[in-house]
């Protein structure tokens, strides 16, 4: 059944056609994935979807009674509300298995904002995300329609809410650049081009096969349609006559086929390496350290970057990543420690919040300020060239900045990067804001910089593709690290937790050390911690609670063995089965979260 119809999509944004005539329906179960070049026009599809902006033509069916919520990239909250009531207002009204006050802090412990009451205007733009996400996936929508849910969202985050949305029971639509997040959690993908929207089944991976065999027909098609019209343009040279009504429909044909237009290449950024040459001397921190207030990110850190080191540095938001990048471009002064900069360094920084750009300006001028040519292996490029490479052609180059998408502007800012020709490359979270041919791109030129990388990210998969070498924020101003990519940092990771606890040891609960290490401090703190009346009683009792329906589930497991002869009755025990352990799982959930509510409280003391 249909959830979303939308037919004959007409839709424009400035001089831009972002849909053509196209479609797009969503199903009961379907957890779609949306790609596409920024600026084509996927965060509107998202909106139009949702019934939060309106086509030009065409039309948008929804089904009777849906409940839908959305995820926008930027939300906006009201003024003066606290982190509990932003997430509250939306979802209040609706009915509720459970007490809906502790579903929202359990979930925004999980997001890694533990600071319940503190106002929403004081978070960071990352904290508001995460604010606005816990109180979409609070509600008991029909329909998720999610804009880059993973973005400000560290690795262990990513991988709660990739559980979370692979269980959940209703239907899902949204925009991500994740990778092994899409491949995961999507059953269908939507390829926005060129106006046009192509659906393939199954995840990601799958998309790619799909795609190349989109592609290799229409290029058949493409060679057929030639070898025809070869042979029919051989006809209308011998002369032929169009008296005839046969001639007359040949010629028509003929004609036909000429016009018929062939596939479009697709659009890829073109990059090539333009870095300067790097000498013996590169970049050299000694002993650095770092704290705000009383809390220390980052003690006694020494490293030598090596020529063509790919180092990636990753931990929980908040913890020092983009200060360590921020001390390396000299942005911020470590408390104690050095870094030493080499006489033939030329570092590159594109950092999380683009550098201020004039929005009144023209796309051209704002590239021009980096240099009107820039020097590759093939000779010099114009600044317009180049702007050509980064997917702004010349009916783009002389509009103003502020008619360009969050994601353009971020893969302009890009551009203006590389045109400085850095050889030592620091990227603060490239993945945000970046559409996936853009990524998969950078990560090809990557591949032939020559020169030193240094990125932060939570992209996992961006990880793996691009770092030989990863330092990992641990808690304590301590870097601990780990050779290889992502993938071997976490099984590294794992076996040096699983022989601490062969020898003993009690590892801390990482709920705990996220809430810790994801909050900034804010003006507005709560008062001291303490239980409600009801989490009191609560806490009291729900471990004797959660071994009964433990208990009641082990006796329905026997009762339907014994039953396994009768449908109706088995079938009787199996939604009895499935009944108790959707509350056993709300137990559990209540408990962790009293659980570390009670560890807060101790620490109080």
């Amino acid at each position: 059944m249909n959830l979303i119809t939308i037919e004959h999509l007409k839709k424009s944004y400035t001089e831009r056609l972002l849909f053509d005539d196209t479609g797009f329906y969503l199903e009961e179960g379907d957890k779609v994935g949306l790609i596409g070049i920024n600026g084509t026009g996927k965060s509107t599809l998202l909106r139009i979807a949702a019934g939060l902006e309106e086509a030009d033509e065409g039309y948008v069916v929804r089904g009777n009674n849906l409940t839908i919520r959305f995820l926008s990239q930027n939300p906006v909250f009201q003024e003066g509300e606290t982190v509990l009531e932003a997430v509250l207002r939306e979802n209040k009204g609706q009915a509720q298995v459970w007490d809906l006050e502790a579903q929202a802090k359990a979930m925004l412990n999980r997001l890694g904002i533990p600071e319940h009451l503190a106002l929403v205007e004081n978070l960071s733009g990352g904290q508001k995300k995460r604010v606005a996400l816990a109180s979409v996936l609070l509600s008991q929508a029909d329909i998720l329609i999610l804009d880059e849910p993973t973005n400000h969202l560290d690795s262990e985050m990513a991988d709660w809410l990739e559980e979370y949305l692979k269980k959940f029971k209703g239907a899902l639509f949204m925009v991500t650049h994740d990778r092994y997040f899409l491949d995961s959690v999507t059953n269908r993908i939507v390829e926005l081009d060129k106006g046009k929207l192509y659906r393939y089944a199954g995840n990601y991976e799958e998309f790619l096969e799909g795609k190349a065999q989109r592609l290799n027909m229409e290029q058949a098609s493409e060679r057929k349609r030639q070898s025809i019209l070869r042979v029919e343009l051989e006809w209308m040279q011998r002369g032929a006559r169009a008296r005839a009504t046969k001639q007359k429909a040949h010629i028509q044909r003929y004609e036909a086929l000429r016009d018929k237009q062939g596939p479009q290449a697709e659009q890829q950024v073109e990059m090539e390496s333009v870095s300067t040459r790097l000498g013996r001397s590169t970049v050299e921190l000694s002993g650095l350290c770092k704290s705000y207030g009383e809390k220390k990110l980052l003690e006694d850190f020494s490293y030598i970057f090596l020529k063509d080191d790919r180092i990636g540095i990753i931990g929980p938001n908040g913890a020092g990543k983009s200060t360590l990048l921020k001390m390396i471009a000299g942005w911020v002064k470590p408390d104690k420690g050095s870094v030493d900069i080499g006489q033939t360094v030329k570092l590159g920084y594109f950092s999380q919040e683009n550098e201020p750009m004039d929005l009144s300006g023209r796309v051209i001028d704002y590239i021009r300020q980096a240099g009107e040519y820039v020097k590759t292996k093939d000779g010099s490029i114009s600044a317009s060239q180049m702007l050509e490479r980064f997917l702004f052609p010349s009916s783009m180059q002389y509009t103003a900045v502020g008619k360009l998408s969050g994601g353009e502007r971020r893969r302009l800012y890009l551009l203006r990067v590389l045109m400085d020709a850095p050889n030592v490359l620091m990227l603060d979270e490239p993945t945000n804001d970046l559409d996936i041919q853009t990524l998969t791109i950078l990560e090809d030129y990557l591949d032939s910089f020559q020169g030193i990388v240094i990125t932060v990210s939570h992209d996992r998969y961006f990880l793996d593709r691009v770092v030989r070498r990863i330092f990992a924020f641990e808690g304590e101003g301590k870097m601990q690290q780990y050779e290889g990519g992502f993938t071997d940092y976490q099984a590294a990771k794992l076996k040096k937790e699983a022989e601490m606890v062969s020898e003993g040891a009690v590892l801390p609960a990482r709920t705990e050390k996220a809430e810790k290490a994801n909050w900034k401090e804010t003006k507005n703190l709560p008062q001291k911690l303490k239980f409600t009346y009801k989490e009191q009683k609560d806490w009291e009792h729900i471990e004797d609670e959660i071994a009964e329906l433990e208990e009641t589930l082990s006796q329905l497991d026997k009762a339907m063995e014994d039953a396994s002869s009768s449908y109706s009755r088995l079938q009787e025990l199996m939604e009895e089965k499935e009944k108790t352990e959707r509350i056993l799982e709300e137990k559990m959930e209540r408990w962790m979260y009293l659980s570390n509510l009670a560890e807060q409280i101790a620490a109080q003391k």
